[in-house]
């Protein structure tokens, strides 16, 4: 087994270059980032100028950049994205992530392939079938358990195919690239970066007999991941690199969440060393920061670990999916323009621009902007099983009669600490190579050779007049004292060692001029050597698909995916959904959550119960959002959940619009006059 299987990766999102550098400065081993187009977050694409800048500054610490290449293409599509993938593997880029199958018929550059998550990788049979054909690296669906990752881990080549699992940030209920809502309701496609998140709306759950089984719930809506508490057992399951969600994110999260899964997989990196299987950091340099990282303080509805541990009773965020925040005190009174609360933590402060919020009395979240904060002191000591704390006044930024059902004892949440906001705004980490430093003598001057943690070395060396030092002792503290000053570079001494005849008088300025050229020289040497990931080479022959039929959830959109599946065995081959061949109902979302289990009306949770068993079944369910009304339908064997609906005749609409102004190509199963709108 490879070296690189026992390396831990740590991939951190990026919305732009700048967000990208912050990630790599606090940590990750990895960055992926959206291309100019193509990218599954359409308003999230960068130029190839920044993904140059960013390659650059990642591969001084031998760390990757991926670019997300990962939507499904038109025909017309295929050729500017062939060109793409060759601009960024010009700029630097390491990875690209793809979706559509088409681009493996295309000539793309050398550069190593991963498999999105939007190929919905769920099986050791596909996993091993993505590996053949040529990926390295294959990113699992959200949903798997520890056992299900393992049997995928134990049908792989360990050698050649690597496990990423998303171990941070929001949830897709849906199996990802399993979802057609958004494009059934508003013609805009998940699968091509466009989702209007339909999952995030309220509904009413109406069952068979047309009775309120919830009413106005975010049913669709899950709590955000967390995998803190299962990086060893991911491990341990066969994961290798460890991916946090949030290319929409902004800076401050980026920094936060990559600063505390760097610091939870060194420690984990740490313990496991001496063990019969050692593991690895995949780059190189340390962070250290200026905080202590806390993803309780970004964005999150919460956390929940999903289905990694098994099918768990509270993964949804059904009251909002908003961000909650963390409680923070209680109302005491409210006046006109003021609200004062007592704080739960004697030594908590409230700022000026804190966002509070509080649930009303629908459990809707209603937000508070705070204009000013004043303490008002501590409040008389509590009597025996009372609470207590410091009381504060706050000036709300809106009129505090608007806000529904604020009164005495109301709980306020925090949801934005300016403080913690104005601390990652500022230089917030620092990331250095060990090097070891060895300054000795040369015939005719001195040499200062760095040789870093990876084996690289620079060096550099003057020629100088050797005048013995007046005071040996000090004089050798002082050489070492300069030699140790690495300033801003990007590495720090380990070790330096003065192997000099005898100590001589060495000018401060000549210290200093060898120390820039050797730090240039490792530079340089670090450059040079950094060597990009080789491209897997496919099986051949080529290896036959798990299955020889494909429906519209293979989401195949051009004629070059469509003749990828045909060579690796596939007889048939519907059209993507995309296509609008699928007029009438079909599963416009599958999903391992399941509403049913979540109000506790699965007939699988009734087993045993006396007076219950045999009385609830898996009968469909629906969900109505104003005009818009979607069935749901259990499938009870592989305990999945299907929402289902068709495509709106404004879509139809709006397509054949499009068409009749800009003709555009995309494979069909049809004749085109069937086709034809």
């Amino acid at each position: 087994m490879s070296l690189l299987n026992h390396q831990l990766e740590l991939l951190a999102p990026a919305r732009d270059a700048d967000i990208g550098i912050a990630a790599i400065d606090h940590g990750a081993d990895a960055v992926y980032i959206g291309g100019p187009a193509f990218g599954a977050r359409a308003s999230a694409g960068n130029d190839v100028a920044d993904i140059e800048r960013l390659a650059r500054h990642a591969h001084r610490f031998g760390a990757r950049i991926f670019v997300t290449h990962n939507t499904i293409l038109r025909d017309d599509e295929l050729e500017p994205a062939r060109r793409m993938a060759w601009d960024v593997y010009r700029a630097g880029a390491d990875v690209l992530i793809i979706q559509d199958m088409g681009l493996l018929e295309l000539e793309l550059p050398p550069i190593q392939l991963h498999a999105s998550t939007q190929t919905d990788i769920r099986t050791a049979e596909k996993a091993r079938f993505l590996q053949d054909v040529g990926f390295s690296q294959i990113v699992l669906a959200r949903e798997l358990s520890l056992e299900q990752i393992r049997e995928i881990h134990a049908a792989l080549d360990a050698d050649r195919c690597k496990l990423e699992f998303f171990v941070h940030g929001a949830l897709c209920v849906a199996y990802s690239g399993q979802c057609y809502i958004s494009h059934a309701h508003t013609g805009r496609s998940a699968n091509r970066g466009d989702c209007s998140q339909a999952c995030r709306l309220p509904y009413h759950v109406v069952d068979a007999q047309g009775r309120f089984v919830a009413h106005d719930k975010h049913v669709l809506s899950m709590k955000d991941n967390n995998q803190s508490a299962n990086l060893a057992a991911l491990v341990d399951a066969g994961v290798r690199s460890f991916k946090i969600e949030g290319r929409y994110k902004d800076m401050g999260y980026v920094k936060n969440i990559t600063a505390h899964y760097r610091k939870l997989l060194d420690e984990l990196i740490e313990s496991r060393e001496g063990s019969d299987f050692p593991l690895a950091r995949a780059s190189s340099g340390r962070a250290t920061f200026s905080f202590t990282p806390d993803p309780n303080q970004n964005f999150n509805r919460e956390f929940t670990d999903y289905f990694v541990n098994g099918r768990q009773d509270d993964i949804g965020a059904f009251d909002s999916p908003k961000n909650a925040g963390q409680p923070i005190g209680w109302v005491t009174r409210a006046g006109a323009d003021w609200i004062e609360l007592e704080l739960d933590d004697p030594h908590a402060v409230l700022h000026n621009g804190d966002g509070l919020c509080y649930f009303d009395l629908q459990k809707e979240l209603v937000g508070v902007a705070i204009n000013r904060a004043e303490r008002l002191g501590l409040p008389p000591p509590p009597a025996q099983g009372q609470r207590g704390g410091t009381r504060w006044r706050v000036f709300p930024k809106d009129p505090v009669a608007g806000m529904r059902d604020l009164r005495k004892g109301t709980r306020i949440n925090r949801n934005r600490d300016m403080d913690w906001v104005r601390t990652l705004e500022k230089k917030s980490s620092e990331r250095r190579i060990a090097v070891w430093a060895r300054f000795a003598d040369t015939p005719d001057g001195v040499r200062l050779t760095l040789t870093d943690e990876d084996g690289f070395a620079g060096d550099a060396a003057a020629a100088c007049e050797k005048l013995p030092s007046r005071d040996p002792a000090r004089g050798k503290e002082a050489l070492r004292d300069h030699l140790a000053r690495f300033g801003a570079t990007i590495f720090e001494p380990l070790d330096i060692a003065i192997d000099l005849a005898q100590p001589w008088f060495i000018p401060a300025s000549l210290i200093n001029q060898l120390r820039r050229g050797a730090v240039e020289a490792l530079e340089a040497a670090r450059a040079s050597g950094y060597r990009r990931p080789a491209r897997a080479e496919p099986v051949d022959p080529p290896v036959p698909y798990p299955e020889d039929s494909l429906s519209y959830l293979a989401n195949v959109f051009n004629q070059k995916a469509r003749d990828f599946y045909a060579k690796h065995g596939v007889k048939v081959i519907d059209a993507a959904y995309e296509s609008h061949e699928e007029e009438g109902e079909v599963s416009l979302m599958i999903t391992k959550h399941c509403v049913r289990w979540s109000m506790s009306l699965c007939p699988k949770q009734a087993k045993g119960v006396v007076g219950v068993k045999g009385t609830i079944k898996a009968e469909p369910l629906q969900l109505i959002n104003g005009s818009e009304k979607l069935t749901l339908r259990f499938d009870c064997k592989p305990c999945e959940m299907h929402v289902v609906g068709k495509m709106k005749k404004s879509v139809l609409q709006q397509r054949a619009r499009e068409m009749a102004e800009v003709p555009m190509q995309f494979y069909r199963t049809r004749p085109a006059a069937r086709s034809a709108r």
